[in-house]
């Protein structure tokens, strides 16, 4: 590979989008002011919509969820979450083989191929799961059904990886932490728009008076319909309008060197308390409030058919927040915002327990929309942590080895590009581990209301075992306390037990 800063000769020329770029050094001023940062801003643009597309499907089954006893197809609370966390795994192990695609098969194509992948669960929502075939078959078979076209969206998970890592290499080490921040926010932002459009659009036809009741009719096929011509038109402008780098092409031996350094573990485990807070309460929210608050439900039918909506104000919070998290770190260091964020995430999540026992439902919601908010800030920090913790990487190899530090710092920084989607991965992993807690909480509470005889019996046995979720806010609490010391330990401690096990906290995290 070459490299040069003078600009005529870093690009593929005018009418040559989207071709592989052989030169590329952001870093360098005169490079990035005259070509680097056109280049890259278009790429974010695109590299944003197709993430935000890829989010949505993904967590398009929460929606979904809560409108399949509407359309004839009632499940249980347990295979309700089996619904909601199996779309969340696959994306969760999409997200490995998806870091290695960007290297294989370039930035452009990748995105190409991840957003035309959208249409399977889209098209199979929008023809499979409201036909009459399923209204013929077995509970059982309904549900298996319903639990492959729900791991389809799957897909949609894997896309962030990918992302991620391709526009890490387009902007200069100084930059990262915005353009990072505005890439992962613009894709969380899918999170809430499909639990505000979706609850709207499969109402689409209803008789108004009919829809303001919390049973009524529902057009699931609309569900699936309304991305199909925005996943053709994503991968159409990744076609024409994105670009592929050498400089990312070479990068896979990085992955497997990644792997090694405990840093990647712990940032991983990390990023499952932020990352994995957030979407996994995402997925989970709107069927822990309709089977926590059945009351005011009852009192507020709008409410209740709208119960997606509720998501949509969380998951706006916290990608909100994920910028705002990256540009504080930047400013203070990434080690502290990421620890207060987990202090914060305690504290509330303390508050909701206190809601659930109280049936507050105002002091439980309210509670959540501030874990949404600290979960998006602490989404920006842990990932504005990782290029700062392998530059020190870097610097510190340069230093025992007696070599410039120019020598390891491209090195590093393919590192750190891995470790973004290796945390990445494991952080959505996180998701369905909250919502398989929720899962196991409900299970008492689901075969109590399962051998219940009659219908008014069931709905009083629901009503009786509404702190059910409970045992899982008390299981979040402790993981929280635990991050929360894993990042005092690695990365703000400076005087206890430094010897034995070295600090990063002189590096300013």
């Amino acid at each position: 590979m070459t490299t040069t800063t003078e600009a005529p000769t870093t690009v593929a020329p005018a009418g040559r989008r989207g071709r592989w770029i052989d030169d590329w050094n952001p870093d360098d001023e005169v490079f990035w002011a005259t070509t680097g940062k056109r280049i890259a801003r278009r790429n974010l643009i695109f590299s944003i919509f197709a993430e935000h597309l890829g989010f949505a499907i993904w967590v398009l089954w929460s929606v979904v969820v809560l409108s399949l006893a509407n359309a004839g197809l009632p499940m249980s609370l347990s295979e309700a979450f089996w619904l909601t966390a199996i779309p969340n795994l696959v994306g969760s192990a999409l997200r490995i083989p998806y870091t290695f695609a960007v290297p294989r098969f370039g930035g452009r194509l990748w995105t190409v191929v991840s957003a035309s992948l959208l249409l399977v669960p889209s098209l199979l929502l929008a023809f499979l799961v409201p036909s009459g075939f399923l209204a013929d078959q077995s509970h059982d078979t309904q549900f298996w059904v319903l639990l492959v076209c729900a791991a389809t969206a799957g897909v949609g998970g894997g896309n962030f990886s990918s992302s991620m890592a391709n526009i890490s290499f387009f902007y200069p080490e100084r930059r990262k932490g915005l353009a990072l921040g505005l890439n992962a926010a613009g894709g969380n932002l899918g999170v809430a728009v499909v639990q505000l459009v979706v609850p709207l659009v499969v109402i689409i036809g209803v008789p108004a008076g009919a829809a303001k009741l919390p049973r009524h009719e529902v057009h699931l096929a609309y569900a699936g319909l309304i991305w199909i011509p925005f996943a053709v038109i994503a991968a159409l402008c990744a076609w024409f309008f994105m670009d592929s780098l050498t400089q990312a092409r070479a990068d896979t031996r990085s992955y497997v060197t990644a792997l090694r350094h405990g840093q990647t573990w712990v940032m991983s485990v990390l990023y499952i308390g932020t990352f994995g807070s957030f979407i996994g309460y995402s997925f989970a929210l709107p069927l822990v409030i309709k089977n926590t608050f059945p009351e005011f439900l009852a009192a507020n039918p709008f409410v209740a058919t709208y119960l997606a909506g509720l998501g949509f104000i969380g998951a706006l919070v916290g990608s909100v927040a994920r910028p705002f998290g990256g540009w504080l770190s930047d400013r203070i260091g990434g080690a502290r915002v990421t620890f207060a964020c987990f202090v914060g995430m305690g504290a509330f999540t303390l508050l909701a327990m206190a809601g659930v026992n109280t049936h507050s439902f105002g002091l439980f919601f309210g509670s959540y929309l501030v874990i949404f908010l600290l979960s998006g800030a602490g989404n920006g920090s842990t990932y504005r942590m990782i290029p700062v913790i392998f530059g020190e990487l870097g610097r510190r190899e340069a230093a025992e080895k007696g070599l410039a530090e120019s020598a390891t710092a491209l090195r590093f920084r393919r590192e750190a590009a891995a470790v973004i989607g290796i945390a990445g991965a494991v952080g959505a992993f996180g998701g369905f581990l909250v919502q398989l807690v929720f899962r196991q909480a409900s299970l008492g509470v689901t075969a109590k209301v399962t051998a219940a005889d009659s219908l008014a019996e069931k709905q009083a046995v629901a009503a009786a075992n509404q702190d059910w979720s409970t045992s899982a806010l008390w299981v979040f609490l402790a993981a929280y306390a635990v991050f929360a010391f894993l990042t005092w330990f690695y990365y703000l401690r400076r005087r206890f037990a430094v010897d034995r096990v070295p600090s990063l906290a002189h590096a300013g995290v």
